[in-house]
């Protein structure tokens, strides 16, 4: 089965743009400059919307702009419109249980205390493939909001990067429904030392 949509989870404004929170708002924003779509305000899904052919596959992204916590709202419309099967999407998201510079694809599996998820999954299941862009933990759980909620320090903001690019040239096999390879590639990225 090939991805039919592609979801960056973040915040929307300028203030939140290049903070942790928004690493899968990084992903499709690279994804829309690299090949040509125009992402555009779409009121009936509340988000920046886009469509266009990635390696081949008829694609669209979305980039909910409801804040992290409604993602929902804005990624069930487009879904239920359009009529896509949760192994036909794709949801990039920033992950504090894996350490920046590190990227895991999953399918299914809980929220995992991701507001963005929590916030999909009681109306669409959890069954969706996942790209869990590695932010790392610091430390505290009383310390979250605001660590999710500030820039990466440059050495992160370098791993998170390498370890987006390591997704892209994970694509062709994502959107060609080899989940498997594409996992092992996309899992065993490691930062060069």
């Amino acid at each position: 089965m090939s991805i039919k949509l592609i979801v960056g989870l973040g915040n929307p404004g300028q203030q939140y743009m290049f903070t942790r929170h928004n690493a899968g708002f990084w992903f499709v924003f690279h994804l829309a400059e690299q090949f040509n779509i125009a992402l555009s305000p779409d009121k009936k899904f509340h988000g920046l919307t886009g469509r266009g052919q990635i390696h081949g596959h008829d694609v669209r992204l979305l980039l909910p702009q409801t804040f992290m916590n409604k993602s929902g709202d804005s990624v069930v419309p487009m879904v239920n419109f359009y009529g896509i099967d949760n192994d036909q999407m794709l949801i990039a998201h920033d992950e504090l249980d894996i350490p920046a510079g590190s990227i895991k694809l999953k399918t299914g599996g809980g929220h995992g205390g991701h507001n963005g998820l929590r916030d999909i999954t009681p109306h669409l299941g959890s069954d969706f493939h996942r790209l869990r862009v590695g932010i790392g933990h610091p430390g505290h759980k009383s310390k979250v909001s605001g660590h999710v909620l500030s820039k990466a320090s440059p050495d992160e903001q370098i791993g998170i990067d390498s370890a987006l690019t390591a997704a892209f040239e994970a694509l062709p096999l994502i959107m060609n429904g080899d989940l498997e390879r594409a996992r092992e590639k996309i899992n065993g990225f490691k930062l060069p030392s």
